[in-house]
C-alpha cells in the first residue's frame, strides 16, 4: 500500500493538476511537444490520493481546459470534438482512476509490484481506450456505419501511442517517488 501523509497528498494533487493544465490541449499553458498527461494524471490520482473528490475535480478540470482550448462550444467546436461521445470521457477516466486504486491495494515495495502495475496499466487503458475512442467512434456521427471491425482499427491505430505516453508519465513519476525516497531516507533526523 503507498501512504503518504496529507501534506504528500495536497503536493502530488496539486503537481497533477499542472500537470494536466500544462499538457491537455491547446491553450495558453500547453507546454510545446509534451503529449497529454490526462490518462497518467488519473491513474496516478486514483493510486496515490485517497479522497474520492479528487475524481470529479480532475474531471472538471478536463472540461475546463478542453472548453479553453476549443474557444468555447463554438459551432465547430461541437461538430468536431463536442459531441454525445464525449460524455464517454467519464468512464473512461473513471477505469484510469479505478485501475490506480487497484494497483494502490496491490503494491509493494519491491521490484515484484512491476509486474501487477505493469498489468493493470494495460487493462485500465485498454477500457479507457474502448470508452474513449470506441466512443467516439460510435457516438460522435462521424462515421456513417461503424463495425467491430473500424473499431479494432481505431484500437489499433491509437492505443500503442497512448500505452506509450501513458507508461512514460507513470514511469517518470515511479521514477521521482523512488529518488524523493532515497532522499528523504538520507536527511538527518531532526534535533529536539
Amino acid at each position: 500500500m503507498i501512504n503518504l501523509s496529507k501534506t504528500q497528498q495536497y503536493g502530488v494533487g496539486i503537481g497533477l493538476i499542472l500537470l494536466m493544465a500544462m499538457t491537455r490541449g491547446q491553450h495558453f499553458a500547453t507546454v510545446a511537444a509534451l503529449p497529454s498527461a490526462s490518462w497518467a494524471v488519473f491513474f496516478l490520482a486514483g493510486m496515490l490520493l485517497r479522497p474520492r473528490w479528487i475524481f470529479p475535480l480532475l474531471f472538471l478540470q478536463a472540461v475546463a481546459l478542453d472548453v479553453i482550448s476549443l474557444g468555447g462550444f463554438t459551432e465547430a467546436a461541437k461538430h468536431h470534438c463536442v459531441s454525445p461521445a464525449y460524455a464517454l470521457l467519464l468512464p473512461a477516466y473513471a477505469s484510469l482512476w479505478f485501475g490506480g486504486r487497484w494497483y494502490a491495494r496491490v503494491h509493494r515495495d519491491s521490484w515484484q509490484t512491476l509486474a501487477p502495475l505493469v498489468a493493470i496499466l494495460l487493462a485500465s487503458a485498454f477500457v479507457s481506450n474502448l470508452f474513449s475512442s470506441g466512443g467516439y467512434y460510435y457516438f460522435s456521427g462521424v462515421y456513417a456505419e461503424p463495425t467491430l471491425a473500424g473499431l479494432w482499427g481505431r484500437i489499433e491505430l491509437y492505443l500503442p501511442a497512448r500505452l506509450l505516453t501513458l507508461f512514460g508519465y507513470v514511469g517518470v513519476s515511479g521514477a521521482a517517488f523512488q529518488l524523493w525516497r532515497v532522499l528523504n531516507a538520507r536527511r538527518p533526523a531532526a534535533v529536539v
